[in-house]
């Protein structure tokens, strides 16, 4: 089952149905299923208190991806941060609700088993989020 929830931020105007089963075929494209993922969209302070008070991280991200999969099952919180996806759309020079779909994305290619974090990881991750959203696309 997929969840979603807004705190501090207008709920954003995406297609729930929708997304959930495209959030769906591309963790069985990785041979997952989904268990309980649970999306959270906040604004800038909400995901930087949450940094802070889990990650011990002192800045503004994106996304937030708490992974409590088990085997094959993905389970997870997503916390998104719509004040730095608007800012991210601008500074990349795409759409709001294309940036929200790649980070919506992003957190279940990590529950996948996908990183971004070493080398060469950010290139295979931009990669596969672009094959997802080009699934979302075809849909």
């Amino acid at each position: 089952m997929i969840t979603y929830s807004a705190e501090n931020v207008r709920f954003p105007k995406i297609r729930r149905r929708d997304v959930s089963a495209w959030i769906k075929h591309v963790a069985a494209s990785y041979g997952k299923k989904v268990g309980e993922i649970g999306y959270l969209f906040c604004d800038d302070e909400k995901i930087l208190e949450v940094n802070r008070e889990y990650l011990q991280h002192d800045y503004y991200t994106d996304i937030i991806t708490f992974d409590y999969c088990e085997d094959d099952t993905l389970n997870g919180d997503l916390v998104i941060s719509l004040d730095t996806v608007r800012t991210n759309a601008e500074q990349q020079h795409t759409t709001y609700e294309e940036e929200l779909h790649r980070v919506i994305i992003h957190g279940i290619l990590h529950l996948c088993g996908i990183n971004d974090k070493g080398p060469g990881e950010r290139e295979i991750m931009e990669r596969e989020e672009n094959k997802a959203l080009t699934a979302l696309r075809a849909e």
